[in-house]
């Protein structure tokens, strides 16, 4: 029910995810009466489906605490949620209000142990191919820990997702030198530096052009950062898609050197169109949440799903969860070490 357009889009992004992997099977939460027609033109999703009628939907405008309050046990997006509490589903997939989903998320599925905050991973377009980066939203301001701990999850989802062994992990700063930066992201970096980290290489610091770049498979940064570099990035393609649109309506000539090199300009703007990376997964939780855009086509929900697809048949959560693990497990004989010496 969440998003711009509601089952109108969900739906056909549903049936659309079907064709790409026919042995998903999917259950609905929402209002019957909007959304039981709407399945019924879908025979081949509403066979694959079950459907539960909610009688409350969250608004993309309520605040957290007030879809909290007045949603839980009953709204589709708790529901949702529960469903993946319980097991009846392995992933749960939103295009609603991104500030109620976590909210809600947090209280249903609650924190992985030893995490204090959770974190929005995007996949960002790069010139190599795709990268993750952390946290978009989430969490804003982070301390040391917190950093570390989202490095553990974006190089487990780097794992799950592109099948790296050992994803490369930046930590976004305003210099790749050392001594820049606050003393949070600075210590965070001494600390992956210094640990044993299984299943990451650490590379250092990082700048906002390595974004584009892809000089690593995951950029890691807190939640404020995180997210003006994305609705940047995002705003910066539609301004270049805009200013390309512009150019070849100009002249004749601009005309059909467009028809001439349209193949060339179809591959740019699937590149560049957010809708095809569409899908911000929540991590540190008990259970895979997958926050779609709001305003995004069947298409977006599409690759949300498909995203979500991914997360939950390469056991993105049991990655997550070994790799905290055996990092804090380190870290505390460590300690453990460095308090024998000392007593010594």
């Amino acid at each position: 029910m969440g998003g711009d357009h509601g089952p109108s889009t969900v739906i056909p992004g549903a049936e659309l995810a079907l064709r790409r992997h026919p042995d998903l099977r999917f259950v609905l939460f929402g209002d019957e009466a909007v959304a039981r027609s709407l399945l019924d033109q879908a025979p081949r999703l509403k066979q694959q489906s079950v459907f539960h009628h909610c009688e409350l939907s969250v608004r993309m405008d309520d605040k957290p605490s007030q879809a909290l309050r007045q949603g839980r046990y009953r709204s589709s997006m708790w529901r949702t949620l529960e469903a993946v509490k319980s097991g009846e589903a392995d992933v749960a997939v939103s295009a609603g209000n991104t500030g109620a989903l976590m909210a809600m998320a947090k209280f249903c599925l609650r924190t992985m142990a030893n995490i204090e905050r959770p974190a929005i991973a995007a996949i960002w377009p790069t010139l190599r191919g795709e990268s993750i980066v952390l946290d978009v939203g989430a969490t804003i301001g982070a301390d040391a820990q917190q950093l570390i701990d989202f490095s553990v999850m974006g190089a487990a989802m780097a794992r799950a997702l592109f099948h790296i062994e050992r994803p490369t992990v930046g930590l976004l700063n305003i210099g790749v030198e050392e001594v820049k930066g606050q003393d949070e992201i600075r210590e965070a970096g001494r600390l992956l530096r210094v640990a044993e980290t299984q299943g990451l290489d650490y590379h250092g610091f990082v700048e906002g052009d390595d974004l584009g770049k892809g000089t690593v498979d995951v950029v890691v940064t807190e939640g404020f950062t995180g997210n003006v570099a994305l609705k940047t990035a995002e705003g910066t393609a539609r301004q270049i898609a805009s200013y390309l649109r512009a150019a070849m309506e100009r002249t004749l000539l601009a005309k059909l050197g467009y028809l001439l090199a349209k193949s060339a300009f179809q591959r740019l703007r699937d590149k560049m169109d957010p809708s095809k990376v569409n899908g911000g997964v929540f991590l540190g939780l008990n259970g895979i949440v997958i926050k779609s855009h709001g305003g995004t086509d069947a298409e977006g929900i599409a690759a949300a799903i498909d995203l979500a697809y991914a997360m939950a048949k390469n056991g993105l959560r049991d990655k997550i969860e070994r790799d905290l693990n055996g990092f804090h497990l380190r870290i505390s004989d460590d300690v453990a070490a460095d308090e024998s010496e000392k007593s010594a």
